[in-house]
Formats: C-alpha cells, structure tokens, sequence
C-alpha cells in the first residue's frame, strides 16, 4: 500500500466536503470524492481543485456513484482502497426533512448503514469519519450538551441522524472498526448553501445594500444556536482520524447565539438599520424548534486539542463580505 495517505470523500461538493479537500490536499493527501452524475456539471465549491491540472487526475479525483447504490460505492472502495473515510454526504437541511421525510432516512440512515457493511468487509482497516449533528438531541434534557447526553431528536432529520451516529457506535463496538462521530453544531461559511438561514440573512442584507431589494422575511428570530465556522470544523474531522483511538467528539463553540444576532450584526455591519426591512412570518416557522442546542467541546479540546480559531464576528462579516462582493462583481459584469 501507498506512503501517500488516501482519503475518499461521501459529499464533496458540498461546504465541508470542499473545505476537507482542500485541507487534505494541503496535507499530502491523494483524495478522492463521490459525486453524483447529473446534467449540470458545475460544481462550484470544487472547481479550483477540479480545473487545476497539477490536481485534478494526480492527486484529486471524482468518482460517480449515489449513496443508495451500495454496488457502486463498493467498487469505489475497492479501487482506491482509502486509508481514511469521511461520510459527509446526505440531505443536509432541517427544514426540509419535514416535506421530504423518507428520503431524508434513506440518504442518511439506510445509506450509513450500507456504507458500514461495505467497511466491515474490507481486507484492510480504514479510519471512518462519519457526521453526526447536534438535531440528534433536539430537546435536550442538558444544557449544554456532551457526549452522554440522550438523543431526543425533533426532525426527520435529526432522528435520521440519530439512527446513524448509533449504527456506527454499535458497529465500532461489535466489529472493531474505527469510527469518529463528529456531532458537530451548526457552521457556517461563505460556501453555504443559499437554503439556509445564515446564508439567506447575509445576502439579502447585501442585496438591500446594494440596491437590488428591500426586505427579509423569516420565521424564527429568537431561535438560538451554537455557531462555527466550518473551516474549523473540518479541521477537527481529520484531527479525529490522526489521534490513535476513535471516540464520539462534540464539535462546537460553546457559545450560544440568536437568529436575530445574526440579523442584526450583518445589517450594521452594511450599515442598514435592520428594523426598516427585517419582517417575521408565521409560513416560516418549523413544526416544531429544539430548544437551546449548546455544545460543550471540553472533550475534544482536551483529548486531541482542537479550538476553534474563528470568532461569531469574524464568521458573519466573512459571509457578508463574499456574498457583497459576488453581488457586485455581477452588476458590473
């Protein structure tokens, strides 16, 4: 086997999957991600990895598969043979698991389970890397949250992830293998997805800026969350594979802010009064809101020393930036 350490990627286009890559490749790595084939071959967190031509065919490559396709991704694993796994990939967005329920579990649950069995029948030991969320607590009996606090899920997508993270706990006891759950908290970044909350807040505040609207509608101001930035976060997966015995790591800042924070931060920082165009609508509230969702990362700072080198600041000013300068770039284009 290689010197060079190789990893394979489930979810690489997405925001921390390309933030890993990159990481990854930084490191030494040869990496390969599973894509899936569509029409639409622009995939724009990965293009600069994917158009360079000292990367892209040497030490970056793409494999098509889907996560439901077990014989697919079996034959991935047997040709690259990857000395680390990170299963990153599935339907990501809390809100939507609540009009797509079933294929929320079949993306998270039963493709985790597929991907288990297909690492247990390897002929060799692979680090896995498998991500957890904090929706597995959901309403939470503690605040904050550790490692042993009971899984109380409110979201199809939370109790998907739930199942998971347990599959995995019951297989790293029961067959030896060497699995890291990452129970990471909400983190953000420039390359989220226009979907989510954070990203939606920063770039209507920059489109009010710039004269392109007027308004932003949401549901929830007071909801509250751990937030960070997912370059850190991504940073804590691998350091998880590098330490000699795998564990349950919760992933967070410990610190605890509202929606209406983040409002409120990117409209100043634009210098907008955010009460002339912030409105709330009852049509966007979820189903049901965990409650206060705060992680303790005591565990993993102490046993493989990770912090987090992002403030809540910096993370709102750095989203709000790239989401202004792409707004600008495109009218003078």
């Amino acid at each position: 086997m290689s010197s060079t350490p190789i990893a394979l990627i489930t979810g690489i286009t997405g925001q921390d999957g390309s933030y890993l890559a990159e990481l990854l490749l930084q490191k030494g790595y040869e990496v390969h991600g599973v894509v899936r084939r569509t029409s639409n071959l622009s995939r724009l967190r990965i293009d600069t990895l994917r158009l360079n031509p000292d990367l892209h065919g040497k030490r970056f490559f793409l494999h098509y598969s889907d996560l439901v396709d077990s014989t697919s991704l079996r034959k991935i694993f047997r040709k690259v043979r990857p000395t680390e796994f990170y299963h990153l990939a599935g339907q990501s967005h809390v809100g939507l698991s609540f009009e797509i329920p079933e294929s929320t579990c079949h993306e998270i649950a039963s493709a985790t389970l597929g991907i288990l069995e297909i690492c247990r029948d390897l002929d060799y030991p692979v680090k896995m890397y498998h991500a957890a969320s904090s929706e597995i607590f959901g309403a939470a009996e503690d605040f904050p949250q550790t490692e042993q606090t009971a899984f109380r899920p409110t979201s199809p997508y939370g109790c998907a992830k739930a199942f998971a993270a347990q599959l995995c706990d019951v297989y790293r006891a029961s067959y030896g293998l060497f699995i890291c759950n990452g129970i990471l908290y909400n983190h953000e970044s420039p390359r989220r997805g226009e979907n989510f909350v954070t990203r939606k807040i920063v770039r209507q505040a920059a489109k009010i800026k710039v004269g392109l609207d007027h308004e932003l509608i949401l549901g929830n101001l007071d909801s509250q969350r751990d937030w960070g930035h997912a370059s850190d976060y991504v940073q804590a997966m691998w350091m998880m594979l590098q330490h000699p015995s795998p564990d349950n790591y919760i992933v967070a800042t410990g610190k605890l802010h509202s929606v209406k924070d983040w409002v409120q931060m990117s409209f100043a920082y634009l210098g907008l009064d955010w009460t002339q165009h912030v409105k709330s609508s009852e049509a966007l509230m979820r189903p049901q809101e965990p409650t206060r969702l705060l992680g303790d990362p005591t565990h993993i700072q102490k046993i493989i020393g990770w912090k987090p080198l992002h403030t809540f600041e910096s993370m709102v000013t750095d989203m709000v930036d790239n989401d202004l300068k792409l707004l600008t770039e495109k009218q003078e284009s």
